[in-house]
């Protein structure tokens, strides 16, 4: 057994690596820059997590979301591995001290953001570090020509000039061949070591309907498929109004957006994980960095401007390999929408500058200050107080952050900061002056290290659980040594915020490149007609299709999507449909059975007679598939 092998049983208690896996694990361990392209729920974190263990240093994570970094941070701690994350809301004084554990190998990996990787405290500790392998999670995002850009992506290169000799493994679920070459010479490759394993998913069932009325499409399908379901709608407000509709039929279901708070969002995700929630009803801010195995189908109310997209939220459905079910429904008004989109997501110069006055405006920031500070941002006050359209000001922001001037987040967690501002003798008083505040004042100073010198990062509810007394007792005691001038104490946020990456600049002045806007609009065109081309397939395996999308020419016919029933089926008479319906019928009575499974006991049968039949049968509801993927009689 090898040594990688021994690593992935011993912590992830696999026996064999899948696909194309091993292949990158070796060639990482080789010391060579690789690009690892593997579909949503390919294992991407095992490619560089197993090498890792096996390496003599840190392995130094980028990747682009805090959600995503402090769940691969928890997965590792619940394996005994060393771990740490440098996140947004944390103070000066906690970045320094976890880089500082870092330099003292206290950590195997280190999770950072692209962002964080430019900042001057980084920087300096950046040759301390033990480095011996730098890995770029969803790097599609360097890509301009990608689906989403990120314009901190392109700057990671600069560790390549700093520690030229540390290899680098490069990992997405999705990108096309333009892409790919993207990645390559953006992360200045010494040597092109691509490994893609297949884009095809042989037990995903992809299926387009366009329909009149989705909710009750989406019934009928939860209705014949059991098991953990998916939901994506095109705003918030939809969300809420499904999930409401699905209730009234009787279908446990909650709704999941951005504009929730996050211990709202984390209590709903984990109801839904652990199935209490059979279906979840959300925008595209859910599922990133979720792994839920049984999910038997995901629904789409909507059309995703691209392949990608859809590739990658279809792909949350059937992680354990058991049958499963990608639906898309659409109706007419959401192509015209979707075709209206280029001119809407790429504003003009005119409106670009007079947005982002607006928002100078709206922040009172004057020119030549802002740079490196949040400010809270509510984009719907800001909208109706400038009588902007919502999707346009959107759009800016997202453009604004790809040219570098700004970005905007709406998820934005700041956790609560103190740091003591009252002289020595002041606070040696406190007990005789504010005595209801000295337990509170004395926890503070037992528990946070270095709160005298910077401002430290605290938990509301660690200290209430320390000082025994309620949340909001210890929240009015840190307001009130705040009044009384003992402490600077900052509440937590949860508001968006905009942050400013540069000085705030003149409007009429604001650096944009048309050159790389107007390519980059001509590239979005393009995906929006593949995505329309793919709606509208009738004969193409639509699995098929998508693998070519993302070069992949080796996948045949998947035989299981909508078009390749329709093309497969035969004419049957009577008396054969009848016979088969009977055998069918004799074997799932009493148990419950894999497609595979049935095929297999019934070998004389035509498989496309068989399936037609047992397609038949599902969508008559007399055969169902339960939240396994196994296929059952419905007990009439």
């Amino acid at each position: 057994m090898s040594q990688a092998l021994q690593i992935l049983k011993q912590y992830w208690k696999y026996t064999s690596f899948r696909g194309e896996q091993e292949n990158i694990v070796q060639a990482v361990l080789a010391k060579k820059d690789v690009l690892a392209l593997l579909p949503t729920g390919g294992g991407k974190s095992v490619c560089f997590q197993v090498p890792a263990l096996l390496m003599d240093g840190l392995c130094l994570v980028i990747s682009p979301l805090i959600a995503l970094m402090k769940d691969q941070v928890e997965n590792l701690i619940n394996k005994n591995i060393s771990a740490a994350a440098l996140t947004s809301g944390m103070s000066f004084f906690e970045v320094k001290q976890t880089l500082q554990n870092a330099v003292e190998g206290k950590y195997t990996f280190l999770y950072v953001s692209p962002e964080r990787v430019e900042t001057n405290l980084f920087k300096e500790f950046l040759h301390e570090l033990n480095i011996c392998l730098i890995a770029v999670d969803e790097a599609h995002c360097i890509s301009q020509w990608g689906y989403d850009f990120r314009p901190p992506y392109l700057r990671i290169a600069n560790l390549r000039n700093e520690i030229p000799e540390i290899p680098v493994i490069a990992l997405t679920a999705s990108a096309t061949p333009i892409v790919q070459k993207d990645i390559v010479e953006k992360l200045q490759f010494r040597n092109v070591n691509i490994f893609s394993q297949s884009f095809e998913k042989p037990n995903l069932s992809f299926s387009v309907f366009k329909e009149e009325n989705n909710v009750q499409k989406a019934i009928e399908i939860l209705q014949k498929v059991a098991g953990s379901s998916i939901i994506y709608c095109k705003n918030r407000k939809e969300t809420q109004k499904v999930a409401r509709l699905l209730q009234q039929h009787q279908i446990s279901a909650d709704f999941y957006h951005a504009g929730l708070l996050q211990d709202e969002r984390n209590k709903k995700q984990t109801a839904w994980i652990q199935n209490k929630i059979r279906v979840i009803v959300c925008t595209n801010a859910f599922g990133m960095g979720i792994d839920k195995p049984d999910v038997r189908t995901v629904i789409h109310f909507h059309l995703p401007d691209c392949v990608e997209n859809y590739y990658q939220e279809a792909g949350r459905a059937g992680r354990d390999g058991k049958r499963a079910y990608a639906i898309l429904l659409y109706q007419t008004i959401d192509e015209e929408e979707l075709e209206l989109l280029p001119d809407i997501k790429f504003p003009t110069l005119a409106k670009i500058q007079h947005v982002y006055q607006c928002i100078a405006n709206y922040l009172q920031i004057p020119e030549g200050i802002g740079e490196r500070n949040y400010y809270d941002f509510d984009i719907i006050e800001f909208c109706n107080n400038f009588k902007l359209d919502t999707i346009l000001v959107m759009n800016t922001l997202k453009f604004l952050e790809q040219q570098g001037h700004l970005s905007f987040n709406e998820n934005v967690f700041l956790p609560s900061k103190v740091i003591f501002i009252a002289d020595k003798f002041t606070i040696n008083n406190i007990e005789n002056t504010h005595p209801q505040l000295a337990l509170v004042m004395k926890t503070l100073l037992r528990t946070y290290e270095g709160i005298y010198e910077n401002k430290v990062s605290i938990n509301e509810k660690l200290l209430a659980k320390i000082c025994k007394l309620p949340y909001q007792k210890i929240y009015e005691n840190l307001q009130a040594l705040h009044n009384s001038r003992i402490i600077d104490y900052t509440p937590q946020k949860e508001t968006p915020q905009v942050y400013f990456i540069l000085n705030r600049a003149s409007a009429k002045n604001l650096y944009i490149d048309f050159t790389t806007y107007n390519e980059r609009k001509k590239l979005y065109k393009e995906r929006i007609e593949k995505i329309l081309e793919y709606i509208h397939v009738e004969k193409e395996c639509r699995s098929k299709f998508i693998a070519n999308y993302f070069g992949d020419t080796t996948v045949q016919d998947c035989n299981i999507c909508d078009n390749c029933i329709s093309k497969r089926k035969l004419p049957l008479t009577e008396e054969e449909f009848i016979k088969i319906e009977q055998q069918v019928f004799d074997i799932i009575t009493h148990q419950s059975i894999t497609l595979k499974e049935l095929l297999q006991q019934l070998p004389s049968i035509k498989k496309e007679k068989l399936l037609q039949v047992v397609d038949f049968l599902q969508n008559e509801k007399l055969v169902l598939t339960n939240h396994a993927g196994l296929l059952y009689k419905h007990k009439s």
